[in-house]
């Protein structure tokens, strides 16, 4: 049963996939980086070959990582079979997703000058829209997904460093991130809280030109009723969440925190919200998405 399963010791394969142009390679380097055995471009059929390969000139089994595209049009098929192999041999493969919006892939690939992959005859937009299609399983059933929008090529690889610099420490690893809805909810949130039932600081003068991060923005915030049982509350629930993922072998979870405008109540939630989960002996990385966009 795959509750008696010990995820401590398998081994761990991930497999780096995503949108073209949301920043796959720079993934891959910063794996590099950290001391990984990365295969760019590798055919999903070719996966599991590769993890015995790796084995046998004795790579460490938690730091082999393979980065594969959506060129083959027997992809999802050819990734979930691939999957399905390594497992079966006791290889614990986890998925990273790498996502962006149309909005900002249709930026990179014009600044690049260079057609989408599955652009054909067509237009860019529906080379993406084509590849959104196709990865669509592949990204529900992903153990990360990380939004790269926002993100240049140091933050992303600021984020791997942060999510994979220690493979060796067990245990679930927490991004929580504050954001406002008037931007839209970040697209890689696992869950989503709102924070829009406390008083908002943006309407009391002297705290408007404040962000969460500031002492007099947090101890409004927290001092209003309903602040300590909401973190409370959630707290609790974040407990029982966290031995399911133990229990499915999730390794990552994203912890969205949002407010109107992403400045005031959303911020200081967020980091009260990671500096109970670190009390808790979780490793957790905080991040504020809209803090400045006004």
């Amino acid at each position: 049963m795959q509750g008696d399963r010990d995820d401590s010791r398998d081994p761990a394969f991930v497999i780096v996939t995503g949108m073209s142009g949301a920043g796959r390679s720079t993934a891959a380097k910063a794996l590099e980086d950290l001391g990984w055995f990365v295969i760019d471009n590798l055919p999903p059929g070719l996966l599991f070959a590769m993890a015995e390969e790796a084995g046998k000139v004795k790579l460490a089994a938690d730091k082999v990582a393979a980065v594969v595209d959506v060129r083959s049009l027997a992809f999802t098929t050819d990734l979930n079979a691939a999957i399905e192999e390594l497992e079966g041999r006791g290889v614990r493969v986890r998925v990273v997703f790498l996502e962006a919006s149309d909005e900002e892939l249709v930026r990179r690939f014009e600044n690049v000058r260079r057609p989408h992959p599955l652009q054909g005859e067509g237009r860019l937009v529906d080379g993406i829209a084509r590849e959104r299609g196709i990865l669509r399983e592949v990204r529900a059933n992903a153990d990360l997904v990380i939004d790269t929008s926002s993100h240049n090529v140091h933050e992303l690889r600021n984020k791997i460093v942060a999510y994979f610099g220690g493979e060796d420490r067990p245990g679930l690893r927490v991004n929580v991130v504050s954001f406002g809805f008037k931007y839209g909810l970040p697209v890689d949130a696992d869950l989503v809280v709102d924070c829009r039932f406390l008083p908002n600081p943006h309407w009391v003068p002297e705290l408007r030109p404040m962000n969460g991060l500031d002492t007099p923005v947090r101890e409004y915030v927290l001092g209003q009723p309903g602040a300590k049982e909401f973190l409370d509350a959630y707290e609790e629930v974040l407990k029982v969440v966290a031995a399911g993922y133990a229990r499915e072998g999730k390794s990552y979870a994203t912890l969205a925190v949002g407010c109107t405008g992403g400045k005031h109540r959303s911020v200081a939630m967020a980091e009260q919200v990671a500096a109970r989960l670190r009390d808790r002996g979780m490793e957790v990385q905080v991040s504020h998405r809209d803090v400045g966009r006004e």
